[in-house]
């Protein structure tokens, strides 16, 4: 990773093209969707080349969220920008509370169990209407609950770990 990708984190995607006018339909990452529209502006990053652009406009619609994007007036400009992961400087993100965590902080993380056994790599969350899961993947892949002072023993991001009350064999 680049110093430039360190200090950021990805929001979303650009998924389509919406209209003549160069709209973008966005796959946002955040809760509630459409919150990606309040941070600008935008890293645009795509097999190694990055873009900083800024939004003109941006709404909910038909359930996805949509944006317009400084320079861009057209379909064909728009259809450029297929593909590309939104960022956002890590600065423009409120900080959390104690004990909170984005989820971008936890992916990467190894997860070991309370006996120090090494489960594997967070390699990214599912939000369930309970709790939100970890998919740990090592030697086999596993769904391990993120409850903290439950299932989560310890998380510290200094150190890249997480240790997890969860048995090995499940």
């Amino acid at each position: 990773m680049t110093k430039e990708r360190d200090n950021t984190v990805c929001v979303g995607k650009i998924s389509g093209v919406f209209g003549v006018k160069g709209w973008l339909k966005i796959f946002s990452y955040t809760s509630p969707k459409e919150n990606i529209l309040t941070y600008s502006p935008w890293i645009l990053i795509k097999k190694g080349e990055t873009k900083i652009i800024e939004i003109v406009d941006g709404h909910l619609h038909s359930g996805g969220v949509i944006a317009q994007i400084k320079g861009v007036s057209d379909r064909n400009q728009a259809e450029t920008l297929l593909g590309y992961e939104i960022f956002i400087r890590r600065e423009q993100l409120p900080e959390t509370s104690e004990g909170e965590y984005y989820w971008s902080d936890l992916i990467g993380l190894e997860v070991v169990t309370t006996e120090g056994v090494v489960l594997g790599v967070v390699d990214n969350l599912l939000e369930t209407g309970a709790n939100d899961v970890l998919i740990v993947k090592g030697e086999r892949e596993r769904a391990v609950p993120f409850i903290q002072g439950r299932t989560i023993v310890k998380v510290d991001t200094d150190a890249g770990r997480i240790v997890a009350d969860w048995d090995p064999e499940f």
